[in-house]
């Protein structure tokens, strides 16, 4: 198996768009690399989950092409753990169901398609992603004076938290902190330790009830200031927590 493919049409494709294709199936994993690597790509092959930790760890990635049926660990297990990685995530799978698709896009995948596919459909949802995550790091170089959800903004510069008929929520320290990595990370499922570390840092020190008892306040504020908006943080059993809501930058 070759571990990487490198188009040589010198466009700008090859030297800023890295893919990584990972498939069990070798005969459908070159074929991917060089299809991909025709068209202007630098891309690298891993047959597994275990491969693919040791390419990312070895340089980033800004597209991860990820099969779903898969022996050991499969694609949504892998994709669940690129959540916090800056990399786009398109699924591939044999099953074409509207729920399959659902769970695919639910677990974090960017994109989904089918198999079998054309080559050329493959293509175009690449660029698309490609393209989209290139528009979000432009936008990521300036950063953002807060955010906006459901009629609630946060502001960063000055800390303040509004409530949608414009009374403004005290928090403290620690309760800004936490909303505004919840808010940053708004569909993703956070656990617990990932959330101490987010805040804190990689010093942090794990305590699961401290991370339950400030979610719990944070809670509280929100459904204080308006009735209900406690379910904007949502808690999955033995998972962590996520921001259940659509978040804009201001």
């Amino acid at each position: 198996m070759r571990d990487t493919c490198t188009g040589d049409n010198g466009g700008m494709a090859s030297e800023t768009s890295r893919i990584v294709v990972v498939d069990d199936d070798a005969s459908i994993r070159d074929a991917l690399c060089d299809y991909l690597a025709r068209h202007g790509y630098s891309v690298r092959a891993a047959d597994g989950a275990a491969a693919l930790n040791r390419l990312l760890a070895q340089a980033p990635a800004d597209l991860v092409v990820l099969d779903w049926m898969m022996p050991g660990e499969d694609g949504l297990s892998i994709c669940r753990r690129l959540a916090d990685v800056d990399v786009a995530v398109l699924m591939l799978s044999a099953l074409d169901s509207p729920p399959d698709r659902v769970i695919g896009l639910e677990v974090g995948a960017d994109d989904y398609l089918a198999k079998p596919f054309d080559p050329r459909e493959l293509l175009a949802r690449v660029r698309a992603l490609l393209r989209r995550g290139h528009q979000l790091r432009q936008q990521a170089e300036l950063p953002p004076e807060g955010y906006a959800f459901q009629g609630w903004t946060l502001r960063l510069d000055t800390r303040a938290l509004c409530a949608p008929d414009g009374t403004e929520v005290r928090l403290t320290a620690g309760e800004f902190a936490l909303l505004r990595v919840l808010v940053e990370r708004a569909g993703r499922v956070l656990s617990r330790e990932r959330l101490m570390v987010l805040m804190h840092g990689d010093a942090a020190e794990p305590f699961d009830r401290a991370i339950d008892l400030a979610v719990s306040r944070l809670r509280r504020k929100l459904a204080q200031a308006q009735p209900g908006a406690d379910s904007l943080v949502q808690t999955l059993r033995n998972e962590g927590y996520r921001f259940a809501t659509a978040v804009h930058r201001l």
